[in-house]
């Protein structure tokens, strides 16, 4: 950027969240996540062990020069570059993240690539930005040719999941999910708020936010990553639960059982869950101070960590039913 010469201001920003199952037998320490997520030889991995182990690739940038989605159709040209990044939260769940921002302007034609190389993360467009129009378009994903910034968030997750430190052998099934963002500034002297959060179907989460101007689109990429974290844990554990039949009767013991395959089928299924998944419940870790706050909402409806505890509870109570002996069981006396 020249001498003087200050970043356009954003009126619009976008990005999408793809989260997953490290596919590894065993988590990944600090060493292993920063080979993993070594993206740019110029730039150290973040790497952080407090509260919980995490690391953050450096940002990628990418060039892109297509028609932003619309609602109402428009066609609105923008050329620039999306940010994208990676991170692995105590070594075992991963996620890519692509974001951009968009000034309520830009020039009429397009300038050498080197304007645009200077300004990360920033896409212009041609022209006036129909911001809602645009917004909308955004969230709702736009036709074949549009910039679809989820194309480069599950680019890079594909890029990382072909990595030769991972054995492809996950502890337990799950599926990925998307989260797909949009933030519009809010009116003047008013804090940030959450207009709308979706559940959509094929995995996909849609959410609408409104901050204030001075508000780094890093920040935002920031929570809406520590959302999507903890919209992944909460729908994996959901569907551990309603995959196995909870309250059956255990079947009967066999003497001096050793082996993993004789455990209950209930315990069998819900182990992995306690081993990888139940410690990494920690919200807004890592959110900015200033965005901290929209995590109130989100406890009050729908309640996310109040979800979490039941279902926690009722893993632990699978697992200590499950651990006292059936009245019709013969218990072998111990020498």
């Amino acid at each position: 950027m020249r001498p003087g010469e200050s970043a356009p201001h954003a009126v619009l920003a976008c990005g999408e969240v793809r989260t997953c199952l490290l596919p590894a037998q065993q988590a990944l320490d600090s060493r292993a996540a920063a080979q993993l997520l070594g993206l740019r030889a110029d730039e150290r991995v973040l790497l952080s062990e407090r509260p919980n182990l995490y690391g953050r690739s450096p940002d990628i940038l990418t060039g892109v020069d297509c028609p932003l989605p619309s609602a109402n159709g428009s066609r609105v040209r923008a050329v620039g570059t999306v940010a994208a990044r990676a991170s692995l939260t105590e070594g075992r769940v991963l996620q890519s993240s692509a974001y951009f921002r968009v000034p309520a302007a830009g020039p009429d034609h397009r300038r050498p690539w080197g304007h645009y190389l200077v300004r990360p993360g920033v896409v212009e467009p041609f022209g006036t930005l129909p911001r809602e129009a645009v917004a909308q378009g955004l969230l709702a994903g736009g036709r074949h040719g549009d910039l679809d910034v989820g194309l480069i968030a599950g680019g890079l997750l594909t890029r990382l999941l072909r990595h030769p430190l991972l054995d492809q052998r996950p502890p337990l099934k799950s599926r990925p999910t998307r989260l797909r963002w949009v933030a519009l500034p809010a009116d003047p002297g008013d804090g940030p708020s959450i207009e709308r959060f979706t559940l959509a179907e094929d995995e996909l989460r849609t959410v609408r936010l409104r901050v204030p101007e001075d508000t780094r689109s890093a920040d935002v990429a920031g929570l809406c990553d520590d959302l999507a974290l903890h919209d992944w844990l909460l729908t994996t554990v959901v569907r551990i639960l309603d995959g196995i039949r909870l309250g059956s009767a255990p079947p009967p013991a066999r003497p001096r059982p050793t082996a993993e395959d004789d455990r209950p089928p209930v315990v069998r299924a819900l182990r992995p869950a306690v081993d990888h998944l139940l410690h990494l419940w920690m919200p807004r870790a890592r959110v900015a101070e200033q965005l901290a706050p929209l995590w109130d909402v989100l406890e009050e409806r729908p309640g996310f960590t109040r979800q979490w505890q039941t279902l926690v509870q009722r893993i632990r109570d699978q697992l200590t039913l499950h651990a006292i002996p059936s009245p019709h069981r013969e218990v072998e006396p111990v020498p």
